[in-house]
């Protein structure tokens, strides 16, 4: 199985127009744009993916939506509030093994700092691997099987200025 950890664009600041929690802060107009590239990068790469998972939160929710239309694959997008901040690993493991376990790939879209938690834990065991996702930016792991625990390797971790320059 390969997992790819796909953090949201850049989005409105808490309180800005439209935005009155952190649950409902919409990507901006630069954060849709970049998403877009992003998402063009994935394409040229030859990335497909049997699932996109994204965290309920409309940044990700958008950048999720932005992708899945820019590689056809509307209907391989459903939505996890264990994407959304705060979840837990474990509780995601758990999810993809009991609703997903025939999927061989998996778009997971979602936060920091809990991405870079997941992805440490997924590859060296422990929670203090630095690891940094910056938005739209993309990981990618490859699983041999899905545990809450060491169990993959990484295969590459992308920053979204080079996806977009795919594009």
């Amino acid at each position: 199985m390969n997992l790819s950890f796909l953090r949201h664009g850049v989005a409105a600041d808490a309180g800005a127009p439209g935005a009155a929690d952190d649950r409902g802060r919409p990507l901006t107009d630069e954060g849709r744009e970049k998403t877009s590239r992003v998402a063009v990068g994935l394409q040229r790469l030859g990335l497909g993916f049997d699932l996109i998972l994204s965290s309920p939160l409309v940044r990700a929710k958008e950048t999720a939506e932005i992708v899945a239309g820019v590689l056809g694959a509307k209907k391989a997008l459903k939505f996890s509030e264990r994407l959304a901040p705060g979840g837990t690993l474990q509780s995601l493991v758990d999810e993809l093994i009991r609703d997903h376990g025939r999927c061989e790939e998996i778009l997971l879209v979602g936060h920091e700092p809990d991405f870079s938690h997941h992805i440490a834990v997924l590859i060296s065991g422990r929670p203090t691997l630095q690891i940094e996702m910056k938005k739209a930016g993309l990981c990618r792991l490859q699983v041999d099987e899905l545990r809450a625990g060491r169990c993959a390797t990484l295969q590459w971790l992308l920053p979204p200025r080079l996806l977009a320059r795919l594009s």
